[in-house]
């Protein structure tokens, strides 16, 4: 029976869906595929690893490893955290805490009893920028000599690289380079030499490529195949929305589910389950148990896109923050806040915004093809057949206009392009 999930990952009977994916990539798995997963944002890139993992480990083929490097700060945190999650591989993890004996030397017979956070303190301790490689080879020899084939599931790659490129102003350095190309190098070599016996899937809730690209180290990626998930068709979408209703005892009529859809524009699993949440809350407070289209329209304006909808879409811009830092940032605002307010971006606009910010001068700042290429890969805009871009999710779209659109003045002239485009 189908539950509600959170904001985070979900798996089980939380899990909707996606079987065809889930058998692509077992088949990539058992093949020995190094697998980038790419994929808008919230689409549930992380939920389909996760319960790809755990499917695998109810079988007798394979260990699993899920590392997150979110909050790694450079490349020891990163294989301090690396070493770590393999624990949950029982040889590897003999071998491993062989390797860092004299840091953990004295603990004898303790460490099962020591918490994961503590242990993961010593083994940082005995990792720095002089031995995190050799630290690091260690890690994955452990685990390709393991009985059997590993799966290494690394989440937020991207945003470890775009640490690693940046220095405290958020601008690409020289030495920031050097240090992801040596990281990125050093991934390269162990899934080269480890294919085979340790399949790696690559994900994050930004793109790995476009970074790639913009400071010329796509070559280090090209051992992993992209697996691109797409968002669920509006009747997968109405499937989710109808089991829901099930579960939980309310009433979402084939009309109201299609509308649900329809403003959606893009049903992205997370959207269209945070819908049916304020659906649903929306109908317990009013007493009542069917939803109308009256309900719909209400919900989407007053919920969706109220202030109390936005802390879910937050997620978006902090993202782009992230990725484009300080300098970059303000110039992927003004683009998407053009797009939302004029509801296309065309090469005209385009070229002004280039002009524009490229007389700003300011050594550092992304270029607008960069911006835009993050913008189009990462999924909030979406190039059309007449050649404008325009928002890919009708939800981001209208909660940009809301969030900006109200006091928007262009840094570029005032124009009108002689075309209007429907909404």
């Amino acid at each position: 029976m189908l539950k509600k999930g959170g904001s985070n990952w979900v798996e089980g009977e939380k899990f909707f869906d996606r079987e065809l994916e889930l058998e692509a990539l077992e088949e990539r798995v058992r093949d020995g595929t190094h697998t980038l997963l790419t994929a808008q944002r919230r689409m549930g890139k992380t939920s389909l690893v996760r319960e790809l993992l755990r499917c695998l480990g109810k079988t007798d083929d394979f260990d699993t490893v899920f590392v997150d490097l979110e909050t790694a700060m450079n490349s020891a945190d990163a294989i301090a955290e690396l070493s770590i999650q393999a624990k949950s591989v029982r040889g590897a993890w003999d071998r491993i805490l062989a390797n860092f004996a004299n840091v953990l030397k004295g603990l004898g017979d303790r460490i099962d009893e020591i918490a994961l956070a503590d242990l993961k303190v010593k083994l940082r301790a005995g990792i720095d920028a002089g031995n995190w490689k050799q630290r690091g080879d260690a890690v994955f020899s452990a685990l390709a000599g393991n009985e059997r084939p590993v799966v290494l599931a690394i989440d937020e790659l991207p945003i470890l690289v775009n640490r690693l490129l940046k220095d405290e102003n958020d601008r690409i350095t020289p030495e920031g380079k050097q240090e992801a190309d040596a990281f990125l190098s050093w991934l390269r070599k162990n899934g080269q030499e480890h294919q085979g016996q340790i399949s790696i899937i690559l994900s994050g809730s930004v793109g790995l490529e476009p970074l790639l690209e913009q400071v010329g180290l796509s070559a280090q990626a090209n051992i992993f195949s992209a697996f691109d998930l797409k968002p669920w068709n509006e009747y997968t979408a109405a499937s989710c929305l109808e089991e829901l209703s099930d579960t939980y005892r309310i009433v979402l009529p084939l009309d109201v589910r299609q509308s649900m859809c329809s403003k959606l524009r893009c049903c992205i699993p997370h959207h269209v389950q945070m819908f049916f949440d304020k659906i649903h809350h929306h109908l317990k407070r009013e007493g009542r148990q069917k939803a109308s289209l009256d309900d719909v329209s209400w919900v989407y304006q007053q919920e969706m896109l109220s202030v109390r909808g936005q802390m879910d879409l937050q997620h978006y811009e902090g993202r782009l923050k992230t990725i484009l830092g300080k300098t970059g940032y303000p110039i992927a605002l003004e683009i998407l806040t053009y797009t939302a307010v004029h509801d296309y971006l065309d090469d005209e606009t385009v070229h002004l915004y280039e002009k524009y910010f490229t007389t700003q001068d300011d050594v550092g700042t992304p270029s607008v093809e960069d911006v835009l290429h993050v913008l189009h890969h990462d999924g909030y805009l979406e190039r059309q057949p007449d050649g404008t871009s325009r928002f890919v999710s009708g939800l981001l779209e209208d909660w940009w206009r809301n969030r900006y659109g109200g006091n928007f003045k262009s840094t570029i002239e005032p124009r009108q392009s002689g075309r209007e485009v429907e909404r």
